[in-house]
């Protein structure tokens, strides 16, 4: 990636950042003190400071420019649930800072001096995307309004509507010897990514389309949540813990009728939404009661990435996309908040995989089976607490949401999460047992 292309994404990332929180009071920028979000004037400092740690400061030698900075928003050595209590630096102070290490990462860059490496840019570039997705559902955790965003010029508008003739139901995947992960000839990966190794997958069967709304109301109409022979233990005692009947944002407006938030606004249920924010437990209790399953890791990104011949042996190589390898548009997946909300899962034709599953890209994440566990000869990349720290304790969601990046998102990434989150922007596709 070039300086010129990097200085564009950077000025674009930080105009988003900007832009989600710009519309926000004081009050709410602090917000309630919650287990599951952060203090949003926290985070957007945590999004600058990041950025100074690994490319002013790590990579160029400069001197910290807060001198409080470590203490303040070091993610790993500040507990989450102080940050409310930090002498946090005022609304203006914060802007301020931001302002500066962004100026001085961008004179950096334009300098060309020859210390100037992406990879660190890069990182708090796509650390920066990552945080913003977190910004859109924190607003959505705490009823704020919908974010006051404008769709880029220079593309059609994304349609949320499914096509009449979609077919829904199962596909055939043949199976056989997979590469999971990424490959080296990749610009820029991830240390969970790496690397490409082989995994033998047995033939299943995989949904067209993501669980829908109405597939799930229906296990919620048919007492789903009270049926302790549905869950699991552990889910069955989180679901008694926060005493959960439905997904987090429903409400029940009749006997079998549904409302949800979105935001501060009440909608009325729609069926053909894919599920969202649903945790892997809920995910995991649907699929038992519809006698289905969750796809396990190397099943999902098969399904979204491999070619087969018409004898079902597999094609050489994988896409980088289900549609192929070039990058992603508003007729093939739902990202960028370009809709700012979920689409139809019949939309997006366009986007379908290889043995024609649609939108394993954008739209909503997917909880996996698979515990978030290290590819085989797992080394960490310099920022050491991006993986390591949650293996074997997180579960893996794969293919991005609406709010994701396309410049972030393709078939090899990995995204993790415990299995109580419900707060992000997750559904699931379910499998034949």
């Amino acid at each position: 990636m070039t300086a010129s292309q990097l200085i564009d994404q950077l000025t674009e990332a930080r105009s988003r950042t900007l832009a989600l929180v710009e519309d926000l009071s004081d009050e709410q920028l602090m917000g309630p003190r919650l287990p599951i979000v952060n203090p949003l004037l926290w985070e957007i400092g945590h999004v600058a400071w990041f950025q100074e740690k690994w490319t002013l400061r790590h990579l160029l030698q400069k001197d910290p420019i807060r001198a409080d900075g470590d203490r303040l928003y070091d993610s790993m050595a500040v507990a989450h649930d102080t940050r409310w209590d930090l002498p946090l630096p005022s609304r203006k102070e914060t802007l301020s800072y931001m302002e500066e290490v962004f100026a001085r990462m961008i004179d950096s860059l334009q300098s060309g001096k020859p210390e100037v490496q992406p990879y660190f840019y890069q990182l708090g570039l796509l650390h920066e995307d990552m945080h913003d997705e977190a910004f859109t559902y924190g607003r959505q955790t705490l009823s704020y309004p919908p974010p006051p965003l404008s769709s880029p010029d220079g593309e059609e508008p994304l349609s949320p509507q499914g096509e009449e003739n979609f077919l829904s139901g199962d596909v055939e995947v043949p199976g056989g010897l997979f590469l999971l992960g990424a490959t080296p000839e990749m610009p820029f990966v991830f240390d969970n990514e790496k690397w490409s190794h082989p995994v033998q997958v047995q033939p299943f069967r995989v949904a067209r389309a993501a669980t829908s709304n109405a597939e799930f109301a229906a296990f919620v109409n048919e007492g789903g949540y009270q049926d302790k022979k549905g869950w699991s233990e552990p889910g069955w005692r989180w679901r008694e813990e926060v005493d959960a009947e439905h997904p987090v944002y429903w409400t029940r407006e009749s006997p079998n009728g549904w409302m949800r938030r979105h935001f501060n606004q009440s909608l009325r249920l729609e069926g053909d939404l894919p599920i969202i924010h649903v945790n892997w437990y809920e995910a995991e209790a649907y699929c038992k009661w519809a006698a289905r399953r969750l796809l396990t890791e190397p099943e999902w990104e098969m399904a979204a990435s491999q070619e087969f011949q018409a004898d079902g042996t597999m094609v050489e190589g994988k896409r980088n996309f289900p549609w192929g390898d070039e990058p992603p548009s508003n007729a093939r997946a739902n990202l960028n908040w370009e809709a700012m909300g979920c689409v139809a899962v019949g939309a997006l034709a366009e986007g379908d995989s290889p043995v024609g599953c649609r939108q394993m890209i954008g739209n909503v994440w997917e909880w996996t089976a698979s515990d978030f566990l290290p590819y085989p000869g797992f080394v960490a990349d310099p920022y050491k607490e991006y993986s390591e720290p949650w293996f074997k304790t997180h579960k893996v969601l794969r293919g991005g949401a609406w709010t994701t990046r396309s410049r972030l998102i393709r078939n090899t990434w990995r995204n993790y999460c415990t299995p109580d989150r419900r707060d992000v922007l997750a559904g699931f596709r379910t499998a034949a047992l």
